[in-house]
């Protein structure tokens, strides 16, 4: 039996989309209720009270990472307290008052958020009880945004007064997801659009090292990343006045995750798929990453050169192949799109762009021992590495203490 493009493209429009971000899918439980929620231009605070406090005193404003669609309070919880060290509960206890700050757009421009984190700084400033200066930061994506949205205000001259920025696994060079699954994700554009919007979406153009707009494309870096990086340099690259931290959720030694270059990672079995090969990224010139095939006959090649065995990098790790496969194999088997996925993770964001010592470049750089670096190879002023490979932004006891001892 042969599946059809219709038929093909009807089932993928009814399933869950293909989208690419860690963290939790499901929420156990729904967040607590809010002391306060915010209504910003572009997005929305939730206001959680520290221990003792009936007023915003110690403000710690923690700004949402990527995704496609309006941040989730229940799934942020999850995440941030649930999942792994509750931070928010800590937090909370230490008597620090916690503002998680979304968007209504996570793929939105980095830029765009940027205003919505500029808003939460200014309301948290006109309702805070005293004079304890702010720490301000953010998760993956949120790293960036609040960056920016510091940085800003100073070139404006308006004192933000933060006295801590901090980001968590944010890809200061560069994210990475691999070119085989954006291939795939353009490939299947006119059966379903979701997934290709979602890697050509703003955002993730500012975020990604290396882009596809279109499978036949080479990879490159695209013009919204340079507008980006061109836009931050103009407001000094970094704020200037508050403290720098940033957490890696990758090793400081230079170990790999063990993912290694060249192996199949999603192999297409279905009839609709079968000759669909995804591949982790090689070194090396004319190197195939991809074998394409969803419903019609042609096998379609995608082959990159001069680019590094990044997937198996340190640093914080994605199950990108993995999701991609579990929303496949959850269609109706009659329709044939079932896959093996021998590999389900890869790097995500590379250990030295998250303390911003490398631009994730080439093989010697990615695999850097960073333990070993001068201090003043990276703009930050401290920064801590995990202890091994996780996924990223995973809130783990080892990193969350190395942060709350640093507050002031």
């Amino acid at each position: 039996m042969s599946t059809t493009e219709e038929q093909a493209a009807a089932a993928l429009k009814a399933a869950d989309p293909v989208l690419l971000a860690t963290g939790a899918r499901t929420a156990t439980a729904p967040a607590p209720a809010p002391d306060e929620t915010w209504q910003l231009p572009g997005g929305t605070a939730w206001v959680y009270y520290g221990e003792g406090h009936q007023g915003l005193v110690r403000p710690v404003l923690m700004a949402d990472g990527f995704n496609t669609g309006p941040s989730d309070l229940d799934l942020s919880w999850e995440h941030l307290n649930r999942r792994g060290f509750p931070l928010l509960d800590e937090l909370r206890r230490r008597r620090r008052d916690v503002v998680l700050v979304g968007y209504d757009e996570r793929s939105a421009s980095i830029l765009d958020n940027a205003r919505v984190a500029t808003a939460a700084i200014d309301r948290a400033l006109a309702q805070r009880l005293g004079g304890e200066r702010l720490v301000v930061g953010g998760f993956s994506m949120g790293g960036l945004v609040t960056r920016y949205a510091l940085a800003k205000l100073e070139d404006e001259g308006i004192d933000h007064q933060t006295a801590v920025y901090f980001s968590w696994d944010s890809p200061h060079t560069g994210a990475w997801i691999p070119l085989s699954l954006q291939a795939f994700a353009h490939y299947i554009r006119k059966l379903d659009s979701r997934f290709s919007d979602q890697i050509n979406s703003p955002a993730a153009q500012q975020l990604l090292w290396r882009h596809l707009s279109h499978w036949e494309d080479k990879p490159g870096l695209s013009p919204l990343r340079t507008d980006f990086l061109d836009r931050l340099q103009e407001v000094g690259n970094w704020p200037r006045l508050p403290r720098l931290l940033a957490l890696a959720n990758g090793p400081g030694d230079g170990s790999g995750n063990g993912i290694r270059p060249g192996v199949e990672a999603v192999v297409g079995k279905g009839h609709a798929v079968y000759g669909t090969e995804l591949r982790t990224q090689s070194e090396g010139d004319d190197e195939l990453v991809a074998k394409l095939r969803v419903v019609t006959v042609p096998t379609r090649e995608v082959r990159t050169s001069g680019l590094p065995d990044i997937d198996g990098a340190p640093g914080g790790t994605l199950d990108g192949f993995g999701i991609l496969a579990d929303e496949l194999d959850k269609l109706a088997p009659i329709l044939g799109f079932a896959v093996e996925n021998p590999v389900r993770a890869h790097c995500f964001v590379p250990a030295v762009s998250a303390v911003a010592v490398r631009e994730p470049g080439n093989h010697a750089d990615l695999y850097l021992p960073i333990d070993e670096l001068a201090p003043d190879e990276s703009p930050l002023d401290d920064f801590v590495l995990a202890s091994r490979n996780e996924e990223h932004t995973l809130i783990t006891e080892e990193l969350s203490s190395w942060l709350l001892d640093r507050l002031p």
